[in-house]
């Protein structure tokens, strides 16, 4: 039988492969196509050394699992053209980062994946991708000497790009999916107190109340609060209209405007405009934090105060989750049960500020 052999192609319906390789099939003839010559090339030599070994030992050792050598060179094929493709890592962030834009990600979330990208090319960045290992990664991202979630943030972000080359063929398998995840130990959610909550609310500047009035009793993220307008809190149907776009999860949700959190806002309220403070903001919170005797601010603490108070006080997973903007009512009673007691629950939901005062004074209900 005739060896095989690389021999040009063109088609204009598919001008992206340029080569073909002849060979023969079960005695029928078969036609593979290749978009550069050293695949072509690859497999044209395996298809040779096919021939050349025959009914040798390793054909023999393949027929005793019902295996054949065409089966062998099917399936080791795509590791060799996939380490043909030279891509090194940098060069993949730079294709994943525009391909994410476009893709309609956040800001928030590109920030994150370039800064966890860029730390792992500080070591990796000149590797082609196809090459690196489980284990390397693995070593990695244990010396990486942060905390088991930080850690499988960054595991989560690595498994991202290496799916990414999958589908670009630099790789065959995701060697991320085969690094250990670190256990996160679970711990109580950091919460502000009611007093600290009336003492911040009582030592903010005018412009600084809503961000921690919504907060607090509206339960927005940071990075929704940053993107609400006045023009989605609407004061007559009583709800906070958090559009899609500016979600974490890219699902539009209405969230209620609770009895005292409408006092607080009433007084401040705009027609359109940011909510949150667009120049100035850090330096006038920490300001207020500091006035408000908090020496540690709980991770999230606006946002968590308001879960945990909301469960205490309307005992209702569900409608928590709902305010949350969560689908799973079991993480919020998971996370947010038996933190706060009813009695303090509802000296929250009474924090009011008293009108026609001089200088911001909160009701607490006794």
């Amino acid at each position: 039988m005739r060896p095989c052999k690389v021999k040009p192609y063109a088609d204009k319906n598919r001008p992206h492969l340029k080569f073909v390789v002849n060979y023969r099939r079960n005695g029928n003839r078969v036609r593979s196509f290749f978009q550069n010559k050293k695949e072509a090339q690859t497999f044209a030599q395996l298809k040779n050394n096919e021939l050349l070994i025959g009914e040798t030992a390793g054909a023999k050792q393949l027929a005793a699992f019902g295996k054949t050598i065409a089966d062998a060179i099917e399936f080791y094929l795509p590791y060799l053209q996939a380490s043909n493709r030279k891509c090194t890592f940098r060069e993949l962030v730079d294709e994943l980062m525009p391909a994410k834009e476009a893709d309609g990600a956040s800001v928030a979330y590109l920030t994150d994946l370039q800064c966890r990208l860029g730390q792992f090319s500080e070591n990796f960045g000149n590797r082609i991708v196809s090459e690196i290992k489980a284990h390397e990664i693995d070593q990695w991202l244990r010396g990486l000497n942060v905390s088991p979630v930080s850690r499988n943030n960054s595991r989560r972000v690595l498994r991202t790009a290496f799916n990414f080359a999958r589908t670009r063929n630099y790789c065959v398998e995701n060697p991320v999916l085969a690094t250990a995840k670190a256990k996160e130990i679970e711990g109580t959610v950091g919460i502000l107190t009611v007093a600290e909550t009336a003492r911040l609310l009582e030592a903010a500047d005018a412009e600084l109340v809503p961000f921690i009035a919504i907060g607090a009793f509206a339960g927005l993220r940071r990075a929704e609060l940053e993107r609400l307008d006045w023009s989605e809190i609407d004061f007559e149907s009583g709800l906070i209209e958090v559009k899609a776009k500016k979600a974490k999860t890219a699902q539009r949700r209405h969230v209620q405007i609770q009895p005292n959190l409408r006092q607080w806002l009433l007084p401040l309220r705009k027609h359109k405009g940011n909510v949150t403070p667009e120049s100035g903001f850090r330096q006038s919170f920490e300001q207020a934090r500091k006035a408000a005797d908090i020496t540690e601010w709980p991770d999230n603490a606006l946002r968590h105060s308001f879960a945990s108070y909301h469960l205490a006080h309307f005992k209702n997973a569900a409608s928590t989750a709902l305010e949350l903007g969560h689908t799973d009512a079991g993480l919020v009673f998971q996370h947010y049960r038996q933190i706060v007691k009813p009695k303090d629950a509802e000296r929250y939901w009474n924090l009011f500020p008293t009108a026609g005062a001089s200088s911001k004074v909160v009701s607490i209900s006794a």
